[in-house]
């Protein structure tokens, strides 16, 4: 890692807070733009080098990254950090248009096929205690809307439980979330049977041999329960915070709430859950209205 690297690494985890994921696709970005400079201008690259960097430097090393295989979305996101970078550099970045992309809708699984799906996940667990944390942490991402990240970093403080717990979100962002009776039976319910003491400083959810639960875990847990449940490629842990969200609002919840709820720094990230309500809506009257 060069100096320029190691200072904006500083930067992003110290002055920024981002997280580990975002740090980590930050600086990739930062040390293969400097590497493409690098080759593209045969010289070394410093921040007073970077300075001279133009609009047709970077359409190059963004046709290289699509050369590579690179999606129109991630290639928007790859942008997206060049410039973060370079204003961090205090370089202002040439104008460019980003890649065009097809704006996704989130798909929310049906409550039939979450419960189905926490139950096989719990069910193929090895031991009771590793069934009662799969189940609780999946619940809390369906019952609770909590990102992954969010529920791993649960700290074992947060027990005895009342009616919410406080979450720490992106850049350190703390939102009180309430906990439904049947979540804090499950969360209850893990700890009771957990074979390894729960001190305030530690995590709450924990791997096999006592350590932090990582998320690669209950993602595998879940991919092998939809193969077996025959359900879609898109059925993952994120996809259980979508269908939370997309409940509420079609059982009326207000968007400002579901958006402090979901812990969405701007409202534009929660309004694409109407686009989704709206969508389940049409499917409903094209399938069921005779006239449709």
């Amino acid at each position: 890692m060069t100096v320029l690297i190691a200072d904006f690494y500083r930067h992003l985890t110290v002055d920024l807070r981002r997280s580990d994921h975002t740090v980590r696709a930050y600086v990739a970005t930062a040390e293969r733009l400097t590497g493409f400079l690098a080759g593209h201008w045969g010289r070394a690259i410093d921040g007073a080098a970077l300075s001279g960097i133009t609009a047709a430097d970077l359409r190059a090393y963004l046709a290289r990254r699509r050369g590579d295989g690179l999606t129109a979305a991630s290639a928007a996101r790859e942008l997206s950090a060049v410039r973060t970078f370079l204003h961090w550099a205090g370089i202002d970045p040439p104008a460019l248009k980003g890649p065009r992309r097809k704006r996704s809708l989130p798909r929310p699984q049906a409550p039939a096929d979450i419960i189905a799906l926490a139950t096989d996940v719990s069910e193929e667990a090895a031991e009771p205690w590793i069934a009662a944390r799969d189940w609780a942490v999946l619940l809390l991402l369906y019952g609770a809307g909590l990102r992954i990240g969010e529920a791993m970093a649960l700290p074992a403080s947060i027990l005895p439980l009342g009616e919410t717990i406080r979450v720490t979100g992106k850049r350190g962002k703390v939102r009180i979330v309430p906990l439904l009776p049947e979540l804090r039976a499950a969360i209850e319910r893990y700890a009771a049977l957990l074979p390894f003491a729960l001190l305030p400083g530690e995590p709450l959810f924990r791997g096999t041999k006592g350590g932090p639960l990582s998320p690669a875990i209950i993602r595998r847990s879940v991919r092998g329960a939809r193969d077996r449940l025959g359900l879609g490629g898109r059925t993952t842990p994120h996809a259980l915070r979508h269908s939370f969200a997309t409940h509420l609002l079609g059982r009326g919840a207000d968007l400002r709430q579901l958006q402090e709820l979901l812990g969405h720094a701007s409202l534009s990230s929660t309004q694409i859950y109407t686009e989704v309500d709206a969508a389940r809506l049409l499917d409903i009257y094209r399938t069921a209205h005779p006239r449709a």
